[in-house]
């Protein structure tokens, strides 16, 4: 059974949450501060953390860059309702996603099934192509690790993901609505800047090609292309 830790200090919205994952055969387990989030981290084994921002002794914008100080686990984060700055900076921090305040048990279930399907998928690794390399670039679907020109990328598992997907199609265009349903498990709403801000992240560590040019190419009004060698 999957393990779910929430973080928020408001406690019938824990208690509900948990009810209703019990019903989805989810167990969890509730903390209400920042600072207790961080030590349940370090010492239960959840396979994902729901992370509210506004939290007392540490908020939860502070609280997910210590826990990715120590952790990969995937984060959900619950936004006050029309609060992009702290939506952009949560995903930039290395949030898996985030659902604003009020929101139904449902979608957040649904959410988190998401995070957990892609995780699945990625191991499944259908293809059978464990290793990629491309423009100075590797990728090990086994180990999740990443290199540039030798250098070790920091991704985080949706960075991974998404960059998997692109190479996997290098020199082809991979739709945004395909790309985001196999990287976030869900299509994308006209103001879901979610994978717009990962994909921002992978290319600032991705950096430019041996030639000065982005290895990831928009294609505007359609998707997007890693750009395949010349040779």
């Amino acid at each position: 059974m999957k393990r779910i830790l929430i973080v928020d200090d408001d406690t019938e919205l824990c208690e509900l949450l948990q009810e209703y994952f019990s019903a989805e055969e989810l167990a969890s387990e509730c903390v209400h501060d920042g600072l207790s989030a961080i030590e349940k981290v370090k010492e239960s084994s959840a396979d994902l953390v729901i992370l509210d921002i506004m939290l007392p002794k540490m908020n939860g914008i502070d609280a997910l860059k210590e826990i990715r100080k120590i952790s990969k686990v995937p984060v959900i984060m619950l936004t006050a309702k029309g609060d992009e700055i702290d939506r952009v900076l949560g995903l930039e921090l290395g949030a898996d996603d985030y659902i604003p305040k009020p929101f139904s048990p449902r979608e957040l279930v649904a959410r988190i099934r998401a995070v957990f399907r892609r995780a699945e998928t990625s191991n499944q690794n259908t293809s059978g192509i464990l290793k990629i390399e491309l423009n100075g670039v590797k990728l090990d679907s086994s180990t999740k690790e990443a290199f540039k020109d030798g250098v070790a990328l920091s991704l985080t598992e949706v960075e991974f993901s998404i960059l998997e997907q692109l190479m996997r199609a290098a020199g082809n265009v991979v739709e945004r609505q395909e790309l985001a349903f196999k990287v976030l498990g869900r299509r994308l709403t006209y103001d879901d800047r979610s994978l717009d801000v990962h994909m921002s992240n992978l290319r600032k560590k991705l950096g430019k090609n041996q030639s000065g040019t982005d290895l990831i190419k928009t294609i505007r009004g359609i998707g997007y292309l890693y750009v395949k060698p010349e040779n």
